[in-house]
């Protein structure tokens, strides 16, 4: 069996999405998909009983492959790391795509949750829980004993179990962030503090690249506080837009004609746990 541009449009958007669940990364992401096709059509015919199962085998242990080479990056990061934003409206990608794309374990916290996770940890909980490859299949990829995949997505998933209350309800949560907007461009303090779980955390990705908070910020007073010193630095041609980013709403904020910073939550219990405010220029997406 050979691979054929058919296969090339209906499985790269399988591929970018396991990518990008395990990398966090559109850009890389998009390089190793390119990668990936090009080794499959390497290979000889007969050397491919099932293109699926092929590409999503070389797709997952590139990304592995990655994850262990890039880890010291990652340490040495400055500042919290957050995801590249995957601006969804923007993709031009066929509808097989966005089915594949808006389904669980895409939004910010998830995708920041996956950073406690083992290379291998987050192949496993991905392949299994987002896209719903049996054990058998799993440990096929991965070239690992089905018992054994068993153990690693028992183990990951105690890792992220925090992630599971968070709210994935787009129109709810759309709700709850022009609410907070509304009352943060007025200024109605008791509004925003019941926007706000008592234990809010803001993570500021500058990477360096930009000026960004290189700690979390905790606390409801202390992140408004942090908010509002942001507000007061605008430029004057500053506007913003609320769009769909990781499949939830976030803010889109623009300066001297382009976008200058994404702002993504997590909502549980109809408040705002944590702000994901991503700067860094090579993160942003173009819009």
């Amino acid at each position: 069996m050979q691979i054929s541009n058919e296969d090339y449009q209906l499985y790269k958007p399988l591929l970018f999405s396991i990518g990008y669940r395990m990398l966090g990364s559109v850009v890389e992401t998009e390089d190793i998909v390119q990668e990936t096709f090009l080794k499959v059509y390497q290979i000889e015919e007969d050397k491919i009983e099932n293109v699926k199962a092929y590409l999503c085998k070389v797709m997952t242990n590139r990304c592995i492959d990655s994850l262990r080479s890039s880890r010291h990056k990652r340490e040495e990061y400055v500042g919290p790391w957050n995801p590249e934003p995957l601006l969804l409206e923007e993709l031009h990608y066929l509808d097989p795509s966005e089915l594949v794309l808006q389904k669980e374990g895409l939004s910010i916290a998830y995708l920041r949750m996956m950073e406690n996770l083992a290379p291998d940890e987050r192949a496993v909980l991905l392949l299994r829980e987002a896209f719903n490859f049996s054990y058998s299949e799993i440990a096929n990829l991965l070239e690992k004993k089905e018992q054994n995949c068993r153990k690693i997505f028992s183990r990951a998933k105690k890792k992220v179990a925090g992630i599971e209350t968070e709210s994935l309800n787009y129109t709810a949560n759309k709700s709850i962030v022009e609410q907070f907007i509304r009352a943060f461009e007025q200024q109605h303090m008791n509004t925003l503090l019941e926007l706000l779980s008592e234990n809010v955390i803001l993570y500021s990705d500058g990477g360096g690249k930009v000026r960004a908070a290189i700690r979390p910020i905790y606390s409801s007073t202390t992140v408004l506080a942090f908010l509002y010193g942001i507000s007061k630095k605008t430029s004057a041609d500053y506007y913003f837009k609320i769009k769909n980013v990781n499949g939830q709403p976030a803010i889109l904020n623009y300066m001297n004609s382009k976008l200058h910073s994404v702002i993504s939550f997590s909502i549980k219990d109809d408040k705002i746990e944590e702000f994901y405010i991503t700067m860094n220029p090579d993160k942003l997406p173009i819009s």
